[in-house]
């Protein structure tokens, strides 16, 4: 308990004079401690050695965000920011505990996986029935949501629209090149850094392609699901693509999707109605020819995502070039590399 005792009398940038922790956040962490703390010790289970942390580092603070079944504080370990998810297995209903252990066994495997300056950094992780927790890197931006909602509806600038979306897109054609669908892909699940760049977090629920099978029983979130997700089909990486679609019209409109919706409603409206959330009259014909690609309600006409990355790039270099890029822009024949006819769907 010694390391609970020095949070009490630390700050939570583990600077003095820094902000005190309060005696809420101290009894929180004090209340975890018996299953996070091991008198100072590494918690280590067989096989556990290359991701265990040395709890008697880590120091919680506050919680800044919370799941179905997870809480996220910020806390630091070994002296540096840290996002702390901690998951408590319910003991009242056995099945339940038993896939969220397997799902943080899950989360911990593909972490260790991933290095790229587009996805999360995995410090460290601990398994003490009924409590886990992963430890993540910090990122004091906040979500995407946070941010595209403290900025307003249609107030991103182009030029920024495309940066942040290169980031998400090359975070994505990395994760695919590993062979993992991330499976809930949205801007709560996409957070800033202090130079505005961002990076793909939370993959509680992603999978290795070749292990995902059906979404029978699947716990997306409807707004950004693929069709095919909400149909309880077999999918496959495309599934990423069009939820991209989705944060893309995100980032220019500044909008919840369906916000006039209830989630039941959106994904009945996507699944049965094919419809999908209004382009605004000023999106460049460039963005909506690529989002009506990504969010088609047919797998097989969706871009994968190296091709997404080299369309964004393609037109960033060209607004640097021509600040009237996108007013001038055409779209291509359907047998240029990067382009096609527009799609249009059934709500227009």
């Amino acid at each position: 308990m010694k390391s609970l005792h020095r949070l009490k009398k630390n700050s939570i940038n583990g600077k003095p004079g820094g902000r005190r922790v309060s005696f809420g956040e101290y009894n929180r962490a004090v209340s975890w401690s018996k299953y996070l703390v091991s008198q100072g010790a590494a918690i280590k289970g067989e096989g556990e050695e290359e991701w265990s942390a040395d709890m008697s580092q880590l120091f919680i603070g506050s919680k800044f965000a919370s799941g179905r079944h997870s809480r996220i504080y910020r806390g630091v370990y070994k002296q540096r920011d840290v996002a702390i998810k901690i998951v408590s297995q319910p003991e009242e209903d056995e099945d339940l505990a038993a896939f969220l252990e397997k799902q943080f066994t899950s989360e911990v495997t593909l972490l260790l996986l991933l290095r790229h300056p587009n996805i999360i950094t995995f410090i460290g992780a601990c398994k003490k029935p009924p409590v886990f927790c992963i430890i993540t890197e910090y990122l004091a931006g906040g979500s995407l949501r946070k941010y595209l909602h403290q900025q307003g509806p249609h107030s991103i600038p182009l030029d920024r629209v495309l940066k942040l979306a290169l980031d998400i897109a090359r975070g994505m054609q990395y994760l695919h090149s590993q062979g993992i669908l991330h499976r809930d892909l949205k801007s709560e699940n996409l957070l800033l850094g202090q130079d505005m760049s961002v990076k793909v977090a939370d993959f509680g629920i992603s999978c290795l392609e070749s292990q995902c099978g059906s979404a029978k029983g699947f716990t997306g979130t409807y707004r950004w699901m693929a069709p095919e997700m909400i149909k309880e089909k077999h999918h496959t990486k495309k599934v990423d693509v069009y939820s991209f679609g989705i944060v893309l019209w995100e980032l220019l409109t500044g909008l919840t999707p369906f916000h006039n919706m209830t989630p039941e409603q959106a994904a009945y409206a996507v699944s049965h109605k094919n419809e999908r959330p209004p382009l605004p009259s000023e999106c460049p014909w460039a963005l909506s020819d690529l989002i009506n690609r990504c969010w088609s309600s047919n797998p097989d006409k969706r871009p994968h995502f190296y091709e997404i990355v080299s369309i964004l790039e393609n037109y960033s270099e060209s607004l640097e070039q021509d600040p009237d890029f996108f007013s001038t822009y055409k779209p291509r024949p359907p047998n240029a590399i990067l382009g096609c006819l527009p799609r249009f769907n059934s709500w227009h």
